[in-house]
């Protein structure tokens, strides 16, 4: 077995499949289940603060995780939280019940955070007040470490050796009460995080990409939270097929009443009227409900007041004067689209090019993603504007741009033999 695989059947885990077999390949892989049976969820605050002393006496990193409900209900929030750590067990904490968990979050702040694609739950866990202050992301770890496929599952069988459940990542957490399957899988994802983080972390330090991490990990914890985004209407799908400025408006009248409905509603908006629809009343501009009616996405299901209610929109955004329509696009605050390099500035996009082949083969070098080497529009930001280039300004240049220091101190190298090749 490997070192991770050790870890693992040294943490006396039940499995359908008992211990992890000596050799992998010519036995099956062992089905995980939780080695303390599932928890019951806890709905009241005298339990809360049950689990908030035991997770504030327990031991080692936190495992957490939490579960939403996309595609279901309105927004991003969290309908389950798991937790677990050594000493106090794996908790499962019902959000709803329980809406403020800044106490839980208090008593484990000091603590190390583990979680699979961390910046994933932590905007909603941050609306129930838990913030981390230090944090492990074990995606994140893998990529660093070069692993082809870096889900949950996929990196607990390939570094641990378990097969975890699958098949309820995507169900309606606002389901009351939670079938137990669905509990038992919400288990298993905090049941080896911290094994996992373990192995990750060794493995980091083998390959000399430890402090890499461990800078990434802070940058993220200590992230502020994005802040809304300007005209969101605008992400609508298919919305490249809308040219006119009349056309837009109604996508956006459209796309705003759908966002109240769905948020009165508490649904996902996408079950309230789907993007095509919107798209295809904007291109027709329909002149009344029976025109309306005969569109794809508005079709006999739909009742006679809720179309009204769109085709109120839509000639609400008829009706807009000139002065008040959307402008097509959006002010842009960076360089231009790469396709338009070429005829906008031929030597940036030679720069580009030059900087991008080396980025990429520097990528392959450290065996990680280009996009965790360096984000593509730092590397497009530096070579549409380029600085002086030698080292003290390229460096100064991606620490502007919020590149971490070890991001800096690999990437400069090449960035500045690419822009001094294309000068």
């Amino acid at each position: 077995m490997t070192d991770a695989q050790e870890t693992a059947a040294d943490s006396s885990l039940r499995t359908t499949g008992g211990a992890p077999p000596d050799d992998v390949e010519s036995a099956p892989i062992p089905l995980l289940e939780p080695r303390d049976g599932i928890p019951p969820v806890i709905a009241d605050d005298a339990s809360l603060a049950e689990v908030i002393a035991a997770f504030a006496a327990g031991s080692g990193p936190v495992a957490v995780d939490a579960e939403r409900a996309s595609g279901y209900r309105y927004g991003q929030r969290a309908y389950l939280v798991q937790l677990r750590r050594e000493g106090a067990g794996t908790a499962l904490i019902d959000p709803v019940a329980c809406p403020d968990l800044s106490g839980l979050g208090e008593a484990i702040s000091g603590v190390e955070w583990v979680l699979h694609a961390a910046t994933q739950d932590l905007p909603c866990l941050r609306e129930i007040g838990m913030v981390p202050t230090r944090l492990f992301d074990t995606e994140l770890a893998g990529r660093l470490a070069g692993f082809p496929r870096v889900g949950l599952g996929a990196m607990v069988e390939s570094v641990l050796g378990f097969v975890l459940e699958k098949g309820h990542s995507a169900v309606d957490w606002s389901t009351r009460p939670l079938p137990e399957p669905w509990l038992r899988y919400a288990a298993l994802d905090v049941e080896l995080l911290v094994d996992l983080r373990d192995a990750l972390e060794k493995e980091l330090d083998r390959q000399g990409k430890l402090e890499w991490a461990r800078q990434e990990f802070d940058a993220i914890a200590q992230a502020e939270p994005a802040p809304p985004r300007k005209d969101p209407w605008r992400r609508t799908s298919g919305m490249h097929k809308v040219r006119r400025r009349r056309q837009m408006a109604v996508v956006r009248e459209l796309w705003e009443t759908r966002d109240r409905v769905a948020q009165r509603r508490d649904i996902s908006p996408g079950k309230v009227l789907g993007d095509a629809a919107i798209v295809e009343a904007a291109l027709s501009l329909p002149a009344n409900v029976h025109a309306l009616a005969a569109l794809n996405g508005f079709g006999h299901r739909m009742g006679r007041r809720q179309l009204e209610q769109w085709q109120a929109a839509v000639d609400r955004a008829k009706a807009l004067p000139d002065a008040e329509l959307p402008q097509p696009g959006q002010p842009v605050t960076g360089p231009p689209p790469p396709r338009a390099w070429a005829d906008k500035d031929p030597a940036a996009a030679a720069r580009l090019s030059a900087a991008r082949a080396a980025v990429s083969a520097l990528a392959e070098e450290l065996n990680m993603p280009q996009e965790n080497l360096i984000t593509p529009d730092t590397v497009r930001r530096v070579c549409w504007e380029p600085p002086s280039p030698d080292s003290e300004s390229v460096a100064a240049a991606l620490a502007g741009y919020g590149a971490r220091l070890w991001q800096v101190e690999q990437v400069t190298p090449v960035l500045v033999a690419s822009l001094r090749a294309k000068a």
